[in-house]
Parts: structure tokens; C-alpha cells; sequence
């Protein structure tokens, strides 16, 4: 299957939390998109690996994703190695997506700005044709995304462009619901996190809003690109 777009997240749910509703804009529009989570976020403080297995998913079905996979990586402790990366190109080769989004480059958690790095490196190893991998015991060929964008995670960034997600901020707010055991829950006896405060969703909807009012819009979804961007028509940029 070929995807249009491809998005990595370090853990279940950085996806959702920072790009699901560019995401969902795209699928709305007849786009293929899938997620690869590096790991199952299994050192989270609240939930296990077994239940976000499952809100992954359902997080899926929510935001009407292709396809879903998890290269269970190790959480906290995954590296920048050969192995990992030729995982991720294996994954780049078998999507052969367009576009590639990756962790923010830098970030609260070390595995976000890790994981960018990681993602990265693969995107451009995986169009070396000496570079050889097997999925199925069948060698693939080489394919390199025209593009990669990190979304922005915990800290905040000046966005190299804003995406506006005013239709899909709704159903963005439903994936990320579908990660019940990661947000505030009063009958919960788990410790409380940086996500799981009364205020965050409050927070979340509040820097979309400031992210939208800066291009005129609802709700925003911000990135910072590798390279600087270019378009064909000017008018592209309106």
C-alpha cells in the first residue's frame, strides 16, 4: 500500500497530539495516511503498553488511518542506531509516502527529539539504493519522501508554517480522547502528569486557537521544516 503521508511519533499519541488534524484535513481529502509508533510507550506513568495498544487503535479508526504500526522500540531507551534506523527505512520503503512527519527536533521528552533525529536519518538512508533491506524476505527498493516536517510537541516553537485544521479540530479533540488512561480521569488513583490536568485540553485547544490566529483562522497546527520550502504559484501561499 502506498501512503501519501506518513507520520512517526515516538510514542502512542505524539501524533495525535500535535498533527492528527493535518492529518485528518488530508484524509478528508481522499489522502492516504498511516502512523508508525517507534515504541508502545510502555514507561508511561499512567496505563500500560496493552491498553494504548488499544486506544492506538481506536485512535485510528477515529481519525480514519490506513494503517497503524508499532516498531516497539524501547521506551525512554531506544537509539540512534544502525538497526533502529534501518527499521524505520524498512517502514519508509514499504509506505514510499510523499511526506514524512516526524517528532519535534527538540523537546521535554528526550525520546521526542530522538525519535526526530532517528526518523530523519532513515528518510534519507532509505533512498540510497546500497542501502539493502528485506520486508518478507523480498529486498525493497529505494524511496525517499520528497519532504519531512516536525510537528511541535510540550514546547513551543515558531512554526516555519501553520496548517489550518478549523474543520478537523472536532474529530482531532475525538482521537485524542480515544487515550482515556493518559488524560484527566477524577475516579483515577494514577499519578497525575503534564497531560493529565483538568486544564489540558483547555491548554491544547488554546494553542491551536493562537497557532489559527496568526493565519487568520480557527485552529492551527504548526511545523518546522529541514529545508526551506518552495512552491511553483504565489498564489499557493494565500
Amino acid at each position: 500500500m502506498k501512503l501519501d503521508i506518513l507520520a512517526f511519533g515516538a510514542h502512542p499519541d505524539d501524533v495525535e497530539l500535535s498533527c492528527s488534524g493535518t492529518i485528518i484535513n488530508e484524509i478528508k481529502k481522499g489522502k492516504k495516511a498511516g502512523i508508525v509508533d517507534l515504541t508502545r510507550g510502555e514507561l508511561g506513568t499512567r496505563g500500560t503498553a496493552a491498553i494504548r495498544d488499544v486506544e492506538a487503535a481506536n485512535a485510528a479508526t477515529i481519525m480514519g488511518l490506513s494503517v497503524r504500526e508499532n516498531l516497539n522500540m524501547a521506551d525512554g531507551f531506544f537509539e540512534l542506531s544502525q538497526a533502529n534506523k534501518l527499521e524505520v527505512v524498512k517502514m519508509i520503503r514499504k509506505y514510499r509516502p510523499e511526506v514524512v512527519f516526524a517528532n519535534a527536533f527538540d523537546d521535554r521528552h528526550p525520546d521526542h527529539g530522538r525519535g526526530s533525529k532517528l526518523v530523519s536519518d532513515a528518510c534519507f538512508l532509505a533512498g540510497l539504493v546500497k542501502v539493502e533491506t528485506h520486508l518478507n524476505d523480498e529486498p525493497q527498493k529505494a524511496w525517499r519522501p520528497k519532504v519531512v516536517y516536525h510537528y511541535i510537541q510540550d514546547r513551543y516553537f515558531k512554526p516555519d508554517f501553520i496548517v489550518d485544521i478549523s474543520e478537523s479540530m472536532d474529530q482531532r479533540i475525538l482521537a485524542l480522547k480515544a487515550y482515556a488512561s493518559q488524560f484527566y480521569d477524577p475516579n483515577s488513583k494514577e499519578p497525575v502528569t503534564a497531560i493529565a490536568t483538568k486544564q489540558f485540553f483547555d491548554n491544547l485547544t488554546g494553542r491551536a486557537a493562537e497557532l489559527g490566529r496568526i493565519i487568520g483562522v480557527e485552529y492551527g497546527e504548526g511545523f518546522q521544516t529541514e529545508r526551506i520550502a518552495g512552491v511553483k504559484n504565489i498564489f499557493d501561499l494565500l
